[in-house]
Parts: structure tokens; C-alpha cells; sequence
């Protein structure tokens, strides 16, 4: 129900008053319904406009002060919002307990989403990647112009958040912010870690994710087939040092399954010999905290053979002398370019080149693969499992030839 609020500053003289500043004050007014309560500032008579309500002046103190005026108006705008956000009854009485913070501190989806993220950020390097921090980060400035555009709030009452709040918000996401289906329902899934927050506190009662079901489009995985891999492999165009070393770390990544910030940190130690006398990496995967241990083919040792000596590699005990990430695909694309590559080369394109043209597709078991590439779950591994076209004809071409022996 729509209801008259108003803010009135004015002076108010009090009973011992004889002269010299008086007491500011906020009268809070709704539907005719007054509630009054006292800023804690003074003005002098003379120099109060009480039609705008300011005092007047270019003085600093006179400045600061229509400031602070400000700052309070600002403040039961947000409060007048929120109370009608959040479907309360609005009295002068209610708006002034709220104001002095006599109603109880209520709590908000911004001021739990950045306690929840000011906790992230503090166990980067822990429990989080940074990468996983800018993601919440990102989806909560999201929520925050969603609000302002959608609701014309700045927050919201927890209780508020509801299944229609979702849907606006997804639509805000795809439309607005022009985000793919997998994008926009990533920023779904962040805020639903924010939801189960509040239902574990008891802050919200109602799951609103009860009836909605978000759908991750299946993406296909770019991957290099064998021949591309073998003209990346033997090209003589790459001659420039920088494009020789990058290009040794995406084969190895190619061979390896190795995601690239397992490249990076992946230490000289972490290179053992394996239960059938090989050589064979022991580590643990970044991302999920889960032991990779994967046999390195000949392909993967010629590679490491030659930075043995590496100074970089010595003095900081690492395999291989990893550049940024950045760096490395933009060194990528040139040598893209060079080896007549279709697809525009990316790191992650490596990992996806091992799990599916060096391995599933030449028959290692894909729970193997699932175990090489440091998966919790097979399930994750099965999105790479797709046949290549060469792979077709070959088990085809051993059919026919099946087939005409009969």
C-alpha cells in the first residue's frame, strides 16, 4: 500500500532557549502521523533556510554541515526503500526506530554477500583461487546495478529474496549485461551460495532455487587433432626463442593433461618414478586440491630434458620457466598463425588436446583419464570423451575389413 513519507529538517527551540544555535532536528511524517528525532547538530537562526531546509552559507563548517544534512536524507531514502522492499507496515514511529537503530539491525543481501566475500578474499591462496574471489566480486556489482536499475533499491531485506527475484535477475544478466547462458547461470550459481548461506542461518526461510532449474548448455571443447598437434610439434617456422619456450610448455600441457597453473607451480620433486619404473608426475591440482599422477610419455621427457639446465628452473625448483598466463596466449595465437592452425590457440585448448586426441581417443580407459587429469568426478571427464571424425573412420575401415573376411 503506496503511503505519504516526507523529511522535514528544522530548528527546534528549546525550553531553557534564550539565544545563539539551535538543536537540529528530523521530523519524519507519514500520512500525516509525525515522529521526530534530533541530528545532534546546531545552526544559528540566523543563518537556517527552512524552506530548504539547509543552513546558508560558503563557509567550510556551514559545507560540512548541509553535508551531514545530506548524508541523513540519503539514509531514510534507503530506509523508506528497503521498508517498502521488504513489504513492512511504514509508520513516522517505524522509520525513526530504524533510523536510530532501535528496531533491530536487519539483514541484507549486499551486507552478506560482501561479509561473504571479504572472507573469501582473506583465504586466497587456501581455500580459493583469486579467480574464484573476482567471480563473486563481479556477480555481486551485478546485483547491486540489478537492484538499482530493476527495484531503484541499493539493497535488499534477505527475506525479499524470492524465486521472482532470480528470474529478473538471470533476464538482467542475459539481456542487460548481454552475458551467454553458462555465463549468466555461473552468476546464478554464486548467488546461490549466498541463499544457502542465509538458510543455514535461519535469515531465510523459503529456498527460492526450490523450483528453479538453471540449464548449462553443453559447450563444445576445442581440441587439436593428431595432425596439428604434430605440426605444432615439428614446425621449423618458430624460431624466436620466446615462441620456442611456450611452445615446449603447451606440448607438455598437450602430453601431460596439466591445467596451466599446474604447469606453473609444478616442481622439479613432483617428477618420481612411477610403480612401472617410469618417470611420472606427482601433484596436486590446484583447482581441486586432488592427486594427479600421470605417466609422462617420451614426447613430455624430451620436452623437460631440455630445461634441465634452465637457470630460472634451477634457482626456483621448477620444471619448466611458465610465463604469464596472459603471455602465453598471446605468444599462442602468433604461433597459431605460424603452424596454419584453424582454431585460435589458447592455453586450456592443451588440456582438452590430452584428454581427448592423446588419450580416449587412442583407447586409454576414460577412467584412467579421469585419474591422470585429477577429476573428483567421472563425470567431469565424460565432457571430454567425444570421437573424433579420424577415430570414426578407423574403427569403420577395421569393420570393413572385418566384414569382408566373412
Amino acid at each position: 500500500m503506496q503511503c505519504n513519507v516526507s523529511l522535514l529538517f528544522y530548528l527546534k527551540k528549546q525550553k531553557s532557549y534564550k539565544d545563539g544555535p539551535m538543536a537540529i532536528y528530523i521530523r519524519f511524517t507519514v500520512d500525516g502521523q509525525r515522529a521526530e528525532v534530533s541530528t545532534g547538530k546546531f545552526c544559528d537562526p540566523m543563518r537556517w533556510n527552512p524552506k530548504s531546509g539547509r543552513a546558508v552559507g560558503t563557509k567550510e563548517g556551514v559545507r560540512v554541515l548541509n553535508r551531514h544534512l545530506d548524508s541523513l536524507n540519503f539514509q531514510f531514502q534507503q530506509i523508506h526503500q528497503m521498508m517498502e522492499a521488504s513489504q513492512e507496515l511504514i509508520s513516522a514511529g517505524a522509520i525513526r526506530a530504524r533510523f536510530t537503530g532501535k528496531s533491530g539491525k536487519v539483514l541484507t543481501l549486499v551486507s552478506v554477500f560482501e561479509e561473504h566475500n571479504k572472507k573469501m578474499e582473506s583465504l586466497i591462496g587456501q581455500e580459493f583461487e583469486k579467480s574464484t574471489y573476482l567471480r563473486y566480486k563481479t556477480c555481486l556489482m551485478h546485483v547491486r546495478d540489478f537492484m538499482k536499475l530493476e527495484y531503484k533499491i541499493t539493497d535488499l531485506p534477505v527475506s525479499r529474496i524470492s524465486f521472482k527475484f532470480l528470474t529478473d535477475f538471470e533476464y538482467y544478466l542475459r539481456s542487460t549485461r548481454k552475458c551467454a547462458n553458462n555465463s549468466a547461470i555461473k552468476y546464478i550459481k554464486n548467488m546461490g551460495k549466498i541463499v544457502r548461506i542465509c538458510l543455514g542461518n535461519g535469515w531465510l526461510t523459503v529456498d527460492p532455487y526450490i523450483n528453479y532449474k538453471p540449464k548449462v548448455k553443453k559447450v563444445n571443447r576445442v581440441v587439436l587433432c593428431t595432425e596439428e598437434l604434430a605440426r605444432i610439434r615439428k614446425s621449423d617456422k618458430i624460431r624466436i626463442e620466446r615462441l620456442k619456450v611456450v611452445r615446449d610448455i603447451f606440448l607438455f600441457s598437450c602430453y601431460t593433461g596439466l591445467a596451466y597453473v599446474d604447469v606453473q607451480k609444478l616442481k622439479r620433486s613432483e617428477i618420481q618414478t612411477g610403480v612401472d619404473g617410469g618417470q611420472w608426475i606427482l601433484t596436486s591440482r590446484k583447482k581441486t586440491d586432488t592427486l594427479s599422477r600421470i605417466p609422462l610419455l617420451p614426447e613430455a621427457l624430451e620436452i623437460l630434458e631440455r630445461y634441465l639446465d634452465s637457470e630460472t628452473c634451477i634457482v626456483k625448483d621448477l620444471v619448466l620457466p611458465v610465463p604469464s598466463n596472459q603471455k602465453m596466449n598471446a605468444y599462442l595465437k602468433e604461433i597459431g598463425d605460424l603452424c596454419e592452425i584453424g582454431t585460435e590457440l589458447t592455453f586450456h585448448i592443451a588440456r582438452h588436446t590430452f584428454a581427448t586426441t592423446v588419450t580416449l581417443n587412442n583407447g586409454v580407459p576414460i577412467e584412467s583419464v579421469s585419474k591422470m587429469m585429477g577429476h573428483t568426478s567421472i563425470k567431469t571427464t565424460q565432457i571430454y570423451a567425444k570421437v573424433m571424425d579420424a577415430k570414426i573412420g578407423e574403427d569403420m575401415r577395421f569393420l570393413r575389413e572385418k566384414l569382408a573376411v566373412h
